[in-house]
C-alpha cells in the first residue's frame, strides 16, 4: 500500500464566434449598475493579486492580465479601456483600489481572485452602482453587486449528479473530509441529489489527515455494501485525499465498475493523477477540452508559455463584457443585462451568471480510462432553457 497525501497573432475566430448573447429575449433591463456611451471605449477595472510580495501571485497576476487582453483582441468593433490594479491580495488594498478605480471612471470590475478581497471590493462599491465579476469560486460571498466567475461546486454536483441519474445511477453516498471546503461541497451534493430526484443513501467523512482517511474507509465501505450504494460522491482533490482514499476503497473490497467513484473536483490536474489505479473508471467534470485546447494554443503563441487555469475566467469576464457592450445599450452593464437567460462563451465554454450572484456553466463529464481522460459526455454549446 503507498500513501499520498499533500496538504496542500491569429485571432480566435472559433472562440470569438461563440461570445454569444441574447439580444431579443424579451427581458427588460434597468436594474442596479451605472449608464454607458457605447460608442466610446468602455472603461473597464481588472484587479489582480500582483504586489503581494508572492511569485505566484504575481504569475497569476500576469496571466489574467494576459488573457484579458487577448479576449479584446478578440471582439472586433468593441472597445474596452482596460486598467489594471494590483490588490496584494489584501482585502483592505483590494478595497481601496477598487475604489480608486470607480473613481477613475471604471464601469464594471473584473476580479479579484481571492474570496475575501472580492467581498471587500462588493462592499466598497456596492454604493456606486457598480457590479463586480469576481475570479471566485466562493458562492458564500455571491449577491448583491458581487457575481464569481469561478466554477462553484454547485454547479459541478448538479452536472454529475444529473449524468449519474441519466445512467440509472441515483442511490448516491456522499464522502467529505471535514473542512471548510468539504462541508460545503457535501452541501452541494446533497442539494444536487434532491433536485435530481436521486436518493441518498447517507454520508461520510474523515479527518483530514492521512490516518483519519485510514480509519475512515472501513466504515464507508461498510456502508456501500449495506445501502446498495451505486455512486461514490468525494469532495476530496488530487492535491489531498483523493490517492489514498480511492485506493484504500478498492483494497477494501469496493469494486469502481459496480460503484461509481465521481468526483467534486478536477481528477486530471496534476495529469500524474490519471495513472493511479483507484481513480481508474472514475467520473468528473470539466470545461469544453475543445475551447481550452483554442485557448491555449492561441496564449502559447501570444506569450511563450501556457496560461495558468484560472486565466481563462478574465477571457470570459472581458468576452460577457464586450458582447453586452456590442448590442449597444447604455444599460448593458446593469445586473439585469449581466444575467439573460441566453449566457455567454468563452474559452471555458458557455455560462451564464445567475441572479443570486453565482453561474451556470456548461460542463463536459469525463472518464479516466487507462490512465487518459475520455469525454463520455460533452459540454452544452448553448443554454436550451431556465437550466439544464
Amino acid at each position: 500500500m503507498f500513501a499520498v497525501f499533500r496538504i496542500v497573432r491569429k485571432p480566435l475566430a472559433a472562440i470569438a464566434a461563440l461570445v454569444i448573447v441574447a439580444a431579443c429575449d424579451g427581458a427588460p433591463l434597468g436594474s442596479s449598475g451605472p449608464m454607458i456611451n457605447t460608442r466610446n471605449a468602455v472603461p473597464v477595472a481588472l484587479l489582480v493579486p500582483g504586489g503581494s510580495g508572492q511569485p505566484g501571485d504575481d504569475l497569476i497576476a500576469a496571466s489574467l492580465e494576459n488573457a484579458a487582453r487577448l479576449a479584446i483582441a478578440d471582439l472586433g468593433d468593441v472597445q474596452i479601456d482596460l486598467r489594471v490594479y494590483n490588490t496584494a491580495a489584501s482585502p483592505a488594498q483590494a478595497a481601496a483600489v477598487a475604489t480608486e478605480a470607480v473613481r477613475d471612471g471604471a464601469k464594471i470590475i473584473l476580479g479579484p481572485v481571492y474570496a475575501q478581497s472580492a467581498n471587500a471590493v462588493g462592499k466598497a462599491v456596492a454604493g456606486r452602482g457598480v457590479n463586480v465579476l469576481a475570479f471566485s469560486n466562493n458562492a458564500a460571498i455571491a449577491g448583491g453587486n458581487v457575481f464569481v466567475l469561478g466554477p462553484t461546486f454547485e454547479n459541478t454536483a448538479n452536472r454529475l449528479v444529473r449524468y449519474a441519474a441519466a445512467q440509472g445511477r441515483n442511490r448516491v453516498l456522499t464522502v467529505h473530509d471535514n473542512t471548510v471546503a468539504g462541508q460545503m461541497g457535501r452541501d452541494a451534493i446533497a442539494q444536487a441529489i434532491l433536485a435530481a430526484g436521486s436518493t441518498s443513501t447517507g454520508i461520510a467523512s474523515y479527518e483530514f489527515s492521512q490516518n483519519g482517511v485510514i480509519e475512515a474507509v472501513p466504515t464507508i465501505a461498510d456502508l456501500v455494501r449495506t445501502t446498495g450504494t451505486d455512486t461514490i460522491f468525494f469532495t476530496a482533490d488530487t492535491a489531498g485525499a483523493l490517492p489514498l482514499l480511492s485506493q484504500l476503497l478498492v483494497e477494501n473490497g469496493i469494486d469502481p465498475a459496480i460503484t461509481r467513484f465521481v468526483g467534486l473536483t478536477r481528477w486530471d490536474i496534476p495529469p500524474s493523477t490519471l495513472a493511479l489505479p483507484g481513480v481508474q473508471g472514475g467520473w468528473f467534470a470539466l470545461p469544453d477540452p475543445a475551447l481550452q485546447s483554442q485557448f491555449g494554443s492561441r496564449y502559447q503563441m501570444a506569450y511563450g508559455a501556457a496560461p495558468l487555469p484560472i486565466s481563462g475566467l478574465a477571457y470570459d469576464g472581458i468576452a460577457a463584457i464586450g458582447a453586452l457592450v456590442k448590442q449597444g445599450k447604455a444599460d448593458a452593464l446593469t445586473t439585469t443585462a449581466l444575467t439573460q437567460g441566453a449566457g455567454f462563451a468563452g474559452v471555458n465554454g458557455v455560462f451564464r451568471l445567475l441572479a443570486n450572484g453565482t453561474n451556470e456553466r456548461g460542463l463536459a463529464v469525463a472518464e479516466i480510462r487507462n490512465n487518459q481522460v475520455v469525454v463520455i459526455d460533452p459540454a452544452p454549446r448553448s443554454f436550451g432553457g431556465p437550466g439544464f
